[in-house]
């Protein structure tokens, strides 16, 4: 009777490489607590449940404070066109950004809107240049002073009570869907 010794084939290096960098990119990292890190392949932009619009995070840099908002993104023509229209409700810290191609001179109106509104309207410099405040239903026209790359709408009056003021800095990234 023989005896044999069986030891089984080592795979190839090259086949293994695929295995340790799956099983390593399935490994947490970080220190223990901190959220996992998602490829940006994986993420769905978040939206904002009546409007549907894309949401996106604005911080507005006023001295040592930076107050950041929830946002919505008017990207499209129609989107900015409708606004916040026939919106009943936003939060203290929520808005709405209606971004240009390039900086031009912005005016609205606030009809069929029955939130007051204020009216942040950013230069291209990212800093505020003015700021106008909205009657609900009016159909007065809220103009920027210059050349805006953007206006930000907030709450009614949420600009005096946290400091906002002309000359202020606006942060904000567009997704890059984003259609202007």
């Amino acid at each position: 009777m023989a005896i044999f010794d069986y030891t089984p084939p080592m795979p190839c290096p090259h086949l293994l490489l695929p295995v340790v960098v799956m099983l390593a990119a399935c490994s947490p990292s970080g220190a223990a607590g901190e959220p996992a890190v998602v490829p940006a392949a994986q993420t769905e932009a978040a939206t904002h449940p009546e409007s549907g619009l894309t949401l996106i995070e604005v911080t507005v840099v006023s001295g040592e404070e930076r107050h950041s908002f929830t946002t919505e993104v008017a990207a499209t023509q129609q989107e900015q066109a409708r606004g916040l229209m026939f919106r009943t409700v936003l939060g203290d810290n929520e808005g709405m950004i209606f971004p240009s191609y390039v900086p031009q001179a912005r005016s609205f109106w606030m009809k069929n809107t029955p939130l007051p509104l204020d009216l942040i309207f950013i230069g291209p410099d990212n800093r505020i240049t003015n700021i106008g405040y909205g009657e609900p239903y009016s159909v007065a026209s809220i103009p920027s002073d210059g050349p805006a790359l953007a206006v930000f709408e907030i709450r009614g009056g949420r600009s005096e009570e946290l400091g906002i003021k002309p000359g202020d800095l606006v942060e904000w990234e567009l997704p890059e869907d984003a259609s202007l």
